[in-house]
């Protein structure tokens, strides 16, 4: 009975409209007499409403049309389904024949039911897979309509993103509370040990469809999260400032796309799986290469065989330090943007899927000159290699190694570029590119398609033999860390597609350069909900 209540609806609304239409004009002819101008507007409001409810009345014409249609099918599946569970057995001629001599009872006898007659349970499933197919079939109309996001334009859009809940204790101090990427010394009369919990690390993004420009499928991308600052007022830490990642526009062909935007680093693709690690990757300036930067980038897929690509990407980088911004409003030039130039990236890589879980190699390299005023030049530049590796049906490996120089501005040297040789608010103190190494490797095991496990280390080490004898720690804005260790292990639990649950043990050792090492351990519990 509820299905036929928007067609009611539909009638109803259809109905007050031809009415409102037919009275119209002698709702025209009945108005009281007045001057020229303004029966003119009178006359132009009356043509708009027409129009708006002409327009109106065609698009209710074409949702009753789809009505039918979609009742029509719906009754032609119903006669269907009472036509299978009304037919009746069909008799074979032996049965026939012995039913003229026989007794009702003889003839419908058990054996020859058994060798003629179709199953019970075979109607039985019939109808099972019928409620089955038409069950899903709900469910997929439910779930386009309530993901469907109305925009301005025809084109579609789709919401997606992850409420996600961080509750963490930590035993030692760190440069960030909540999202840790090295250890530092505790302080006296602190205490070694703190809790807290944050959403700061829920994202949320949109992803749009265009049209079609010289064969190529448009779309663009954009993806937020509220790890951008906290502001000043109490309890400021739990209102997190949104903070946009990455957005980006592509034009993709068969083969061939083409990226432009703010997008992760395509020559340093992978990361370790971390949820306590969501709004920077993790081990980020502890052997994770990666930043989010605008960029312009061509890819190219060869296809080798059915199932080996050869992956070609280049492009061009805002050329970047890691500086801090000179002012909180008005944008001036770092060091890398100061040489007149970009900074340049390739990347080859090679796959091919053993058993539909990926293996691939890739290798890459950067390229960028900074200027530091007064002719103090730097030759930014890294070398990267990345890998997947399926070692057996449920295990798999992965991982990334780099060696570089002044690439603070992609996560190494703990985001430390160049170092001062004296006051570094004199133009004419010397500088030096810090050299840096490093790397991270983990182990996924999928104990059941609901349940994984994740276990990785990584190391960031700073040349400190760059440092020793050049710079000191009180000319270079604080410690100069020589080299940072950290280790994750963790669970995953994802009870549905959309629903998920985490336990992870994470651990840095950091090393400066002219003092102790020092340690910290954290436990992080997550629970979040994609969309």
């Amino acid at each position: 009975m509820n299905s036929h209540r928007p067609l009611t609806i539909r009638c109803a609304a259809f109905a007050a409209i031809v009415l409102l239409l037919l009275n119209l004009p002698s709702l025209a002819q009945t108005s009281p007499p007045s001057a020229n101008e303004e029966q003119a507007v009178s006359l132009r409001e009356l043509q708009d409403q027409v129009r708006q409810l002409r327009t109106l009345l065609e698009e209710m014409k074409a949702e009753n049309a789809q009505s039918r249609t979609e009742m029509e099918r719906l009754r032609q599946d119903l006669e269907s389904t009472r036509a299978l569970l009304e037919k009746p057995a069909p008799i074979s001629g032996a049965s026939v024949a012995a039913g003229s001599t026989a007794p009702p009872s003889a003839a419908a006898a058990p054996n020859s039911t058994a060798e003629n007659n179709p199953p019970a349970n075979s109607i039985e499933e019939r109808v099972e897979k019928l409620e089955e197919s038409t069950s899903l079939l709900g469910s997929k109309i439910d779930e386009q309509y309530q993901t469907k996001v109305e925009t301005a334009s025809k084109y579609r859009a789709r919401l997606h993103g992850i409420v996600l809940m961080n509750a963490f204790r930590s035993v030692g101090n760190s440069d960030s509370l909540d999202l840790p990427s090295y250890a530092e010394p505790v302080f006296p009369g602190w205490p070694q040990a703190t809790v807290g919990a944050t959403l700061r690390q829920s994202q949320i993004g949109f992803e749009l469809f265009g049209p079609t420009l010289m064969g190529a499928k448009s779309s663009a991308d954009i993806q937020f999260d509220f790890a951008g600052g906290f502001p000043s007022t109490g309890n400021g830490v739990n209102f997190g400032i949104v903070r946009l990642q990455t957005g980006s526009l592509h034009l993709d062909w068969k083969d061939t796309s083409i990226i432009a935007g703010q997008d992760s680093l395509f020559i340093s693709p992978l990361s370790p799986t971390s949820f306590a690690s969501l709004a920077q990757p993790a081990f980020a300036f502890g052997g994770n290469l990666w930043g989010w930067t605008p960029q312009i980038r061509v890819e190219h897929r060869f296809s080798l065989s059915d199932r080996q690509t050869i992956l070609i990407e280049a492009g061009v980088l805002d050329n970047l330090d890691w500086e801090f911004p000179h002012d909180q409003f008005n944008r001036s030039a770092q060091a890398g943007e100061l040489s007149g130039q970009p900074a340049y990236a390739l990347r080859l890589a090679w796959s091919h899927p053993i058993q539909n879980r990926p293996l691939s190699l890739g290798a890459a390299g950067y390229y960028g000159k900074q200027n530091w005023t007064y002719g103090r030049y730097v030759d930014a530049w890294a070398a990267m290699a990345d890998w997947q590796i399926p070692i057996l049906p449920r295990l798999a490996l992965s991982g990334e190694i780099y060696r570089g120089n002044a690439i603070g501005g992609l996560g190494g040297a703990i985001g430390t570029s160049i170092l001062y040789g004296g006051n570094p608010r004199n133009p004419f103190t010397p500088i030096r590119g810090l050299d840096t190494a490093g790397g991270w490797a983990q182990l996924e095991f999928q104990l059941t398609p609901k349940i994984e496990f994740n276990g990785a280390i990584a190391e960031d080490d700073a040349f400190a033999n760059d440092a020793r004898g050049f710079a000191t720690d009180a000319d270079n804005f604080g410690l100069i860390i020589g080299k940072n260790l950290g280790a994750l292990g963790n669970i995953v639990f994802r009870p549905r597609s959309n629903l998920l649950f985490s336990a992870e043990l994470r651990r840095f050792h950091t090393f400066p350069v002219y003092s102790s090492s020092r340690v910290l351990n954290q436990a992080t519990i997550s629970a979040g909900i994609l969309f």
